[in-house]
């Protein structure tokens, strides 16, 4: 029994005792290591996902590779993943093994937040007609500037390039040409207004482009909207680990097209032609000369190389998020680059921060966070560049022009066309080309045309430079609940300049530089911007029940001036390009031989106060209320203040309880509906008032008899007092549609938009005698029609995308504001205006005489009578243009004239195509315009001798031979004006379609790329302006007015520099 006994106590001892010493091994089995990886459904791994246990704030975020791994965890614990833009996943412990998690992409939160001025909202429950651009798209298309990223992406903007040359910029229209001013858009980045161009921006440090289209979203910048606003928002820093990228490129530069002209033969057998009807003789006995020189060949540098690198570093943790990037761009022209007379040079640096402070969110709710924002950016640009779109002196014209008869190069210095020793004296040596050193032949008698490799050589160009640093400092403070402040100052300092020498040079008779007369010579010049903006903006989001507010109250003040400085000097010591400066010279101030000028420029002030509310119910009715003040100093005390409101409703329909049971594969569709007022006060400042004019003499007292000439003052001008805003009134209707879970989305807009108190020169008698004042006096309308439809489908290992766009617009100039109603524009060399601005017509439109075919001999001419019996055109002779008597007056004269065609095209189109099978990627982007017209008017009028385009062989020479293209003949001898007439002779169907981008990537596989420490390494090919359709025989269709030459209408095609076509080669690498 005793042993019994013992043995109960002993278990009764022994067991508690072994439960005390096995409990902490016991608690310690029941923790385990959480580990796995985070990827998406293409199976990417997800960076910066957050894997927290629930209810504690024990997690982490996942790295590079998309792991994780938390030590200690209960089992049984719940573990939340989650990541911005996808669904959250919950998972229970369990076990150790490891987890492999794949995060859906969560279509209402990606349906976007769209960046709109001075915020964000989401796309569901935006009532403007807004279009965006994101990184992706950007990256597919990889634009040189920011101006041409929106090229055939968004519906009703058009983006047109002004011409080929390094570095050119394009022209952007937001629904149209609203006005006879500058019609550019607003641009905006990150918050800041940039003046003076954008193409500072590094394009691949963008994260989205927004445009404001309508009114209603552009109505909060108020007095500078009316041409719509441009909001570009650059990168920021991303949850997770460092991430080190870097993007290369290399690409080869041809002309995709180069304009047919007459080879030799042609050309003498058109030439011995004219020569006919001038005075019965043949200029070439032999008309047999084979090709001869294609200048086109020997001017354009095929093959011209440009490359792109970018480098940057981002990151983010709970205290900073940074985005650093540093950019190089150098492309060399098609047309000059070889010679350093077309290059264009950009390097850019950008540093983009944003420090938390403080976030006391979780434990009070007033002045509970505060951030404070740091962008910088600095960009240097050095660019030189020809004369891109001129008949007369410039290197393209020379090309198309030249006699190709003559030859390149000649034999010697003895052998160079008309170089007597009298040229010699007074011009020096004849000139040899820069590339080969060989002596360049010269033309006789071709006016200032000449051999196009010889104006390349001996005249230096003009090189330009600037620097831009734009810096922007944000400070945000959450006061109370949802009400936040921010400040924000903003700095836009810009130098800009140019430097240009030349020196004596004998390319002809009037393409020269003669030693007594011109010298050599060198100029200088220097300017410098400054544009600051303060802003302070409260904002507050409330949510009370299905009722959501957002209010943004705000103040504005902005003010931007500069100073500029100018200097020239003659006679250089020695023709050397590196020294080419004013103090390398010999020449003293006097004589105009040294001379300096310059001063400060107009300052322009801007003080603004605006407000916004947006209300939604339950994400089913929106509303959104915006009014802007706006004072400016360009305007006088009665108007220097306008006020600019808006209003815009929307309607989810899917959300309506009555749709709750609605076919499954429509998912949204949502009404809006938007008026506003915007401004325009891009005039000029002080054109309300008068300055004062120095330097102006008045003679007292009678000539010969004590006469004396006073210098004094008088005013500049007229003054208008009321001067006041242009104002632009636009209506908008549209619809957004979403089917089978937004995989498919169709958007429709119809708008109409008219321009009140177009800013001009009011119309005045003349003897007034001072420049006329400017007033508020024309109108102008705009309306058209936007489409956009979008697809995605992704199935496995295989993606695609189709997102496609066509806008319609229809212009007219309601009132011009001249007794008149109408005003000619747009001259050209000899022909003179062949463009128009009418009351009721198209803004601007080409004007001059139809044609109707081509008298094929005498009798026809004969019959072609008015009601008299009198011959309509005798002066014409058989193979001569019939004009068309328009107004049935009998005669042919200038009532005759009527709108021949228009610049501005009907329809513009783009479609964007995308597609990937595994790590093969795949992308097109196709654009163009339909409904415009070109005027040709490339061949010279003063120089008879000058090469022709291809198409005058289709010229008539005999009865029946051709009713289209008149006999060729001399202009001295077109006794008819078949050419000297502004006619629909030179009107062609401008219409094109262009694939502008198209790329096929390739990625490695990561098993392979992350043996040498790379996280992604994509190689691809891409190519631009790979093909163009058009009927078009020019260089190129896409042409814009604005240009050098001044033109208003778009589409007169001066020879403009064309595009070029770049197939290129690059890499991108993250680490």
């Amino acid at each position: 029994m005793k042993n019994i006994f013992l043995s109960k106590g002993f278990h009764r001892g022994i067991v508690p005792l072994l439960f005390l010493l096995l409990f902490p091994a016991f608690i310690y089995a029941q923790k385990v290591t959480v580990s796995g990886q985070v990827k998406d459904v293409q199976g990417e791994p997800i960076i910066g996902a957050n894997v927290v246990i629930k209810g504690t704030t024990i997690g982490v975020i996942t790295d590079l590779d998309g792991m994780f791994s938390i030590p200690d965890v209960e089992t049984g614990a719940t573990i939340d993943i989650s990541y911005i833009g996808y669904l959250p996943q919950s998972f229970i412990v369990k076990d150790m093994k490891p987890l492999s998690v794949t995060l859906k992409e969560d279509t209402q939160a990606l349906e976007e937040v769209v960046v709109i001025g001075y915020g964000v909202q989401k796309k569901s429950v935006v009532t403007a007609s807004i279009a965006k651009v994101g990184s992706e798209e950007l990256a597919q298309t990889a634009p040189v500037r920011v101006d041409n990223a929106l090229k055939g992406l968004a519906a009703g903007v058009q983006v047109t390039t002004q011409n080929g040359q390094p570095g050119t910029g394009s022209v952007i229209r937001v629904r149209g040409t609203g006005t006879i001013n500058t019609a550019d858009p607003l641009y905006i980045v990150d918050g800041m207004p940039i003046s003076g161009g954008i193409d500072n921006i590094n394009p691949a440090d963008i994260a989205s482009i927004e445009v404001l289209k309508d009114a209603a979203s552009a109505a909060v910048y108020g007095s500078r909207a009316a041409n719509g606003v441009v909001l570009v928002t650059t990168k920021q820093g991303a949850i997770g680990k460092v991430r080190v990228s870097y993007d290369f490129s290399y690409g080869w530069q041809s002309a995709w097209k180069k304009r047919s002209m007459l080879n030799a033969s042609e050309y003498a057998t058109l030439m011995n032609e004219a020569q006919q009807y001038s005075n019965g003789t043949d200029r070439f006995a032999d008309t047999n000369l084979g090709v001869g020189t294609n200048w086109q060949d020997v001017l354009f540098n095929d093959g011209a190389p440009v490359q792109n690198h970018q480098l940057s570093v981002s990151g983010a943790n709970e205290k900073v998020s940074y985005y650093f990037s540093a950019g190089y761009y150098n492309q060399e022209g098609i047309i000059g680059g070889n010679y350093d007379r077309s290059n264009y040079e950009r390097l850019s640096f950008r540093s983009n921060t944003l420090y938390n402070l403080f976030d006391e969110t979780k434990n009070r709710n007033w002045l509970n966070k505060m951030t404070i924002g740091v962008n910088m950016s600095y960009s240097r640009i050095n660019s030189i560049g020809v004369s891109a779109g001129n008949l007369t002196g410039s290197p393209l014209g020379d090309a198309l022009f030249m006699d190709p008869t003559m030859e390149v190069y000649a034999q010697d210095e003895d052998h160079v066309n008309g170089y007597t020793a009298d040229i010699r004296s007074k011009y020096g040596d004849p000139v040899r080309d820069q590339l080969t050193g060989q002596v360049l032949q010269i033309p006789e008698n071709f006016n200032e045309i000449t051999n196009p490799l010889g104006r390349m050589s001996a005249q230096p160009g003009t090189k330009n430079n600037s620097d831009k640093i734009i810096a922007n400092l944000t400070a945000e403070l959450g006061i109370w609940d949802n009400l936040k402040y921010k400040f924000s100052w903003g700095s836009d300092l810009a130098f800009w300049g140019a430097d240009s020498w030349n020196h004596p040079y004998y390319l002809g008779r009037n393409c020269n530089q003669s030693i007594a007369d011109g010298r050599s010579s060198v100029t200088s010049e220097m300017n410098r911007g400054y544009t600051w903006q303060i802003e302070n903006v409260l904002t507050y989001d409330k949510t009370i029940s299905q009722h959501t507010f957002n209010v943004v109250l705000g103040q504005s003040a902005e003010r931007n001036a500069g100073r500029q400085l100018y200097g020239m000097a003659k006679d250089l010591i020695a023709y050397m390009d590196d020294k080419a400066n004013i103090d390398f010279t010999t020449s003293l101030p006097n004589n105009g031989n040294r001379n300096t000028e310059g001063g400060l420029t107009d300052p322009h002030s801007l003080a603004s106060y605006f407000g916004r509310l947006s209300y939604n119910f339950a994400e089913r009715y929106m509303l959104q209320l915006t009014v802007r003040r706006d004072g400016s100093s360009r305007f006088g005390e009665n108007n220097k203040w306008g006020t600019f409101p808006s209003v815009s409703l929307g309607w989810n329909l899917t959300n309506e309880p009555f749709m709750e049971k609605r076919p499954d594969w429509l998912t949204n569709t949502k009404v809006r509906l938007s008026w506003g007022k915007n401004g325009n006060e891009a005039i000029g400042n002080f054109r309300y008032t008068a300055n004062v004019s120095m330097n102006n003499n008045y003679p007292f007292g009678a000539y010969g008899r004590g006469e004396q000439i006073i210098m004094g003052s008088k005013p500049s001008g007229t003054p208008n007092a009321d001067l006041m805003w242009e104002e632009s009134e636009q209506y908008d209707a549209g619809i957004d549609f979403g089917f089978l879970g937004n995989a498919l989305t169709f958007t429709v807009d119809y708008y109409q938009k008219k321009t009140n108190g177009m800013l001009k020169e009011m119309a005045i008698p003349n003897y007034l005698g001072e420049s006329k004042p400017w007033g508020n006096v024309g109108s102008m309308k705009n309306e058209g029609v936007e489409f956009e439809v979008g697809y995605k489908y992704s199935h496995k290992d295989f993606r695609f995308g189709v997102s496609a766009n066509v806008s319609y617009l229809k212009n007219k100039l309601v009132d011009l504001g001249t007794a008149d109603g109408f005003e000619m524009m747009d001259q050209v060399h000899i022909l003179g205006n062949v463009g128009r601005a009418e009351n009721g017509m198209p803004y601007p439109y080409f004007y001059g005489y139809k044609t109707a075919g081509i008298f094929q001999n005498q009798a026809e001419i004969d019959a072609y009578t008015n009601s008299k019996g009198e011959k309509l055109q005798p002066l014409a002779v058989p193979g001569d243009v019939k004009f068309v008597d328009l107004d049935g007056n009998g005669t042919i004269d200038d009532e005759d004239k009527t709108m021949i065609g228009k610049g501005t095209p009907d329809w513009t189109f783009g479609l964007n195509l995308t597609a990937a099978y595994k790590d093969i990627d795949f992308s097109m982007l196709f654009s163009g315009s339909l409904g415009q017209d070109i005027m040709d008017v490339t061949r010279r009028l003063d120089v008879s001798a000058v090469n022709v385009p291809q198409e005058f062989m289709d010229r008539w020479h005999g009865e029946g031979t051709s009713n289209m293209m008149p006999r060729f003949c001399y202009p001295g001898d077109d006794m008819n004006g078949n050419w000297k007439k502004v006619s629909d002779l030179y009107v062609h169907n401008g219409s094109f379609a262009r694939i502008k981008n198209m790329q096929i990537g390739y990625t490695l596989p990561k098993n392979l790329t992350r043996k040498f420490f790379v996280d992604r390494l994509r190689l691809y090919v891409a190519a631009e302006n790979l093909l163009t359709l058009t009927s078009y025989k020019g260089l190129d269709p896409e042409i814009n007015a604005k240009d050098a030459a001044g033109d208003k209408s778009n589409g007169i095609d001066r020879g403009y520099y064309p595009q070029a076509r770049t197939f290129t080669v690059g890499l991108n690498l993250n680490f």
